[in-house]
């Protein structure tokens, strides 16, 4: 199985986008692909039609993908990031 962590990620989408993307431009496709998931959910839980095309799997990649990407090119370590807030939520949520 291969493994990928938060750094690679970082690192891979940094360069596919430091020079190209911006923050809202980002944003904007991390919100499209927030109501794509929002749609496959609806199929799933019997809320629209199932169009048998859509995958949560493959949206839910889509936000991680944009999500890590915002953080990216905004030089957010998101490991260091992720724990930190995770302190802070134990500490405010007891």
């Amino acid at each position: 199985m291969n493994q990928l962590s938060f750094q690679d990620l970082q690192r891979y989408l940094e360069l596919k986008y430091k020079e190209e993307a911006t923050s809202s431009a980002l944003f904007m496709k991390l919100v499209e692909e927030v109501g794509e998931v929002a749609e496959v959910l609806n199929q799933v839980e019997g809320r629209k039609e199932d169009s048998g095309e859509a995958s949560l799997e493959q949206e839910l990649v889509d936000v991680i993908h944009y999500a890590v990407a915002i953080a990216s090119i905004n030089d957010i370590n998101l490991t260091e990031a992720v724990i930190n807030k995770d302190k802070q939520a134990a500490i405010k949520y007891h």
